[in-house]
């Protein structure tokens, strides 16, 4: 039988600012360690340490811009657009923009604070 999620469980965000996540499926609203998937709401001028996680991170943009900065470069997504960082790779997420963003990120295996190994 499917199971409904009835409502997310808020989790402690990293970051310079107030930002809220809310986790739907995951290690703990729902117990799941191979996926998770959680709604993040960033205010301007929002932004989190560097890190290089352990596992695959699918970004959504639902509103906004949603900033990625990677070895390299930097890529910048908005509205309907989507990123995705692999296994590894060091990222660093921000909201640049003057509204902020909201965006779904999902995470294969689910998003846990000791494999997402954030910079110091």
């Amino acid at each position: 039988m499917p199971q409904l999620i009835e409502q997310p469980a808020v989790v402690l965000a990293a970051g310079n600012r107030p930002k809220r996540i809310e986790e739907f499926v995951g290690r703990v609203n729902t117990h799941h360690s191979q996926v998770s998937v959680a709604r993040m709401v960033s205010p301007a001028g929002w932004e989190e340490p560097g890190q290089r996680p352990e596992f695959t991170e699918i970004t959504v943009v639902l509103n906004g811009t949603l900033r990625v900065e990677y070895d390299g470069g930097e890529l910048q997504a908005g509205r309907g657009q989507a990123i995705v960082a692999a296994p590894g790779e060091w990222v660093r997420y921000s909201t640049p923009g003057d509204g902020g963003a909201e965006y779904l990120a999902v995470c294969l295996p689910a998003f846990s604070p000791e494999t997402v190994h954030r910079d110091v």
